[in-house]
């Protein structure tokens, strides 16, 4: 009998990156806790995580929950923004509504989420208000576009042991919108990978929207991480190994075709707002508030960084 296949090297992902997290992580809480050691109640520490898709961000956080919350008994919740997209209903409306804008017809790029319903999470985690529903979104709802789950489904925090950590993931937490000008001139290089496959309008709607984002999200974070790549670009070859495992396993996955075509659909962001994220999310006066890990087509760390 054959010996089980085992899976490409470049399919695993050894987490190398906590141990420079957390040290970070904790040297940011201490000075939270100097900034607000006359409070008796003061609202959770707010980790900002981005990472491009495929790098490993899901083994990360659930890493960086388990050590806060065991080591330092610091009760932890990850949320990730992808459970704040657009109901099935109101993703179809915005489709509709810009019908020959590519970007916008799928759930994914700025525009796509439901940002009132993160700043009233934001503000009611910030209140202590306990319980708090957790929104959570099925992926695999209506043939694969999506739909948030019913709220009675949600899970809440515990007023018992309310969390003391937040940590904010998502492959477009921390981008931040450019001025017009930087946008044509990208969507002009003739270095871009898919900024051609859109029309400027389009490109300039996703930026636009971006401004709602920075007033919701990257104004609460008191730290940031950003897992970067070497090359961007190596995001299409993790797809393809996620789902040629895929199929190893169940039978089932996306063709390299496919896989091609949905990398496609999120990369513009990353040729647009990926410059900026490395430069620091944070304005003056916020130094060392961001860590910036850049890792190689290995997903391995090769060199770190505070900002």
């Amino acid at each position: 009998m054959a010996a089980p296949e085992t899976p490409p090297l470049q399919t695993r992902v050894v987490d190398d990156k906590s141990p420079i997290c957390i040290p970070f992580i904790l040297s940011r809480i201490a000075e939270y806790r100097k900034q607000h050691a006359g409070e008796t109640n003061p609202r959770p520490f707010i980790v900002g995580l981005n990472g491009v898709q495929g790098v490993g961000k899901t083994t990360l956080v659930r890493a960086l929950a388990e050590t806060l919350e065991e080591r330092e008994g610091l009760p932890t919740l990850v949320v990730s923004i992808d459970d704040f997209y657009l109901t099935h209903a109101d993703q179809l409306a915005l489709a509709a509504t810009h019908a020959d804008n590519a970007l916008v017809q799928y759930r994914g790029e700025p525009g796509t989420h439901d940002l009132p319903l993160l700043q009233t999470f934001l503000t009611a985690l910030s209140q202590n208000q306990h319980p708090l529903p957790i929104p959570q979104y099925d992926k695999s709802a209506f043939s694969g576009l999506g739909d948030r789950q019913p709220r009675s489904s949600w899970p809440s925090t515990s007023p018992s042991s309310p969390p003391r950590v937040l940590i904010l993931e998502g492959w477009c937490v921390g981008f931040q919108p450019l001025p017009s000008q930087t946008v044509e001139a990208k969507w002009k290089s003739p270095t871009a990978r898919t900024l051609h496959n859109h029309k400027l309008d389009h490109l300039l709607f996703i930026n636009e929207q971006l401004r709602g984002y920075d007033a919701v999200v990257n104004r609460e974070l008191d730290a940031f991480i950003h897992i970067d790549a070497e090359d961007t670009e190596y995001v299409y070859a993790w797809r393809a190994e996620q789902e040629a495992q895929l199929r190893r396993e169940r039978g089932g996955g996306m063709t390299e075709e496919q896989v091609v075509k949905f990398v496609d659909a999120y990369y513009p962001a990353y040729e647009l707002f990926s410059e900026g994220v490395r430069r620091g999310v944070f304005g003056p006066g916020r130094e060392g508030c961001q860590l910036r890990v850049v890792v190689g087509r290995n997903r391995q760390v090769q060199e770190s960084m505070v900002i």
